[in-house]
């Protein structure tokens, strides 16, 4: 392949130095290796598709052997791609789909499938040992202080799943039924109406905010205790408020393995993998920063969901610990132009634990 067919630098490629070390990384593959700064100049002579024979009059210093040698490991280490390859194409998407945001939303790839630890309290004893933990509110002692009236207690129902609103991780065995979880979809991904937004016409209006009302946001439900309704993954349509069946699996090992190992996930009643589909916003927005906006508006839709299954008297999670390339496989995404981002469940409270006056 070296010899006869065409290559080119990868288009996903960051250049880093670490501990006086010249580090190459293609974050799309996540493959990262320390490099002599010549590789660098060979990657600058690969912008374009090249054959390697056309490399020997550029490289005069070096014989065809050792270019050859040098493309070999650039090839290995996915800093160059060959035409025609699926990682080529791959690459090439990537480059297209997320022009506008790179090289800084590079982020999104080069933090996909990290290892999930659960270490022991014990391990956080060595942080504590080599520094104090940084102040947990900060303080301005020179300032005036102005005291805020006490504030008294609401007893509405906003206040009381406001306050209620924790992370669960004991659920009984009680199913949710469907209807609970229909209520809990409406209100945090349904479409709730539309507004007029020349010149894009009309747009869809939702229970949390998002960035020129462009909603990225997506919901695949991995169904495991909830009462009339088969155990699977479904697609939430919040415009039409129903679900489609796109995947038979065993839910519960899935959800688990989804997690990236928690075992307390396997007794929640349901899953919910929030994902983008970047387009919708990178249509409008180009320019790199907007990649946090899709993130915020991920948070602010995980925090609706919090507290509508607080209200709904539900035990709801969020975690960040997932593995992005299995369920995004599992889904059918490419990664790419939709992508997961958060996971959320819900279970129902054990007994003894307070329940929504709802």
């Amino acid at each position: 392949m070296i010899r006869s067919g065409r290559i080119r630098r990868a288009r996903a490629v960051l250049v880093d130095w670490r501990d006086g070390r010249l580090i190459l990384c293609n974050y799309q593959t996540q493959v990262s290796v320390s490099a002599e700064p010549e590789a660098v100049r060979f990657l600058h002579l690969l912008d374009n598709w090249t054959r390697p024979p056309d490399l020997y009059a550029s490289l005069p210093e070096y014989t065809p052997k050792s270019i050859r040698a040098g493309l070999r490991e650039l090839l290995k280490n996915t800093l160059v791609v060959s035409e025609g390859t699926p990682q080529a194409k791959k690459d090439a998407e990537l480059a297209s789909v997320w022009s506008d945001w790179l090289p800084h939303g590079s982020f999104h790839f080069a933090t996909k499938d990290v290892e999930y630890l659960q270490p022991p309290p014990s391990f956080f004893r060595r942080y504590l040992a080599e520094s104090p933990q940084p102040p947990l509110l900060k303080k301005y002692s020179k300032a005036p202080r102005i005291r805020l009236p006490p504030e008294k207690k609401s007893q509405s129902e906003f206040a009381r799943a406001l306050l209620a609103r924790k992370t669960h991780r004991e659920f009984s065995e009680e199913q949710i039924p469907l209807s609970v979880i229909s209520t809990l979809l409406y209100y945090t991904w349904g479409v709730t109406g539309k507004i007029a937004a020349p010149p894009f016409g009309r747009l869809f209006h939702k229970t949390s905010p998002s960035g020129g009302a462009r909603h990225p946001g997506e919901v695949y439900m991995l169904a495991m205790r909830v009462g009339g309704l088969p155990r699977g993954l479904y697609h939430y349509d919040g415009l039409h408020h129903s679900l489609a069946r796109i995947l038979s699996v065993k839910a519960v090992k899935k959800a688990v393995a989804y997690a990236a190992g928690q075992e307390f996930v396997a007794d929640a009643s349901a899953l919910f993998v929030m994902t983008a589909v970047f387009p919708r916003t990178q249509w409008k927005y180009r320019f790199a920063r907007t990649y946090r906006v899709v993130l915020l508006e991920t948070g602010h839709l995980c925090q609706t969901f919090c507290l509508v299954a607080t209200w709904l008297g539900l035990a709801p999670f969020c975690t960040a610990a997932f593995q992005d390339t299995l369920i995004e496989t599992e889904l059918g995404l490419d990664g790419i132009r939709e992508s997961v981002l958060y996971l959320a469940g819900v279970g129902t409270l054990p007994a003894g634990k307070l329940r929504s006056n709802r």
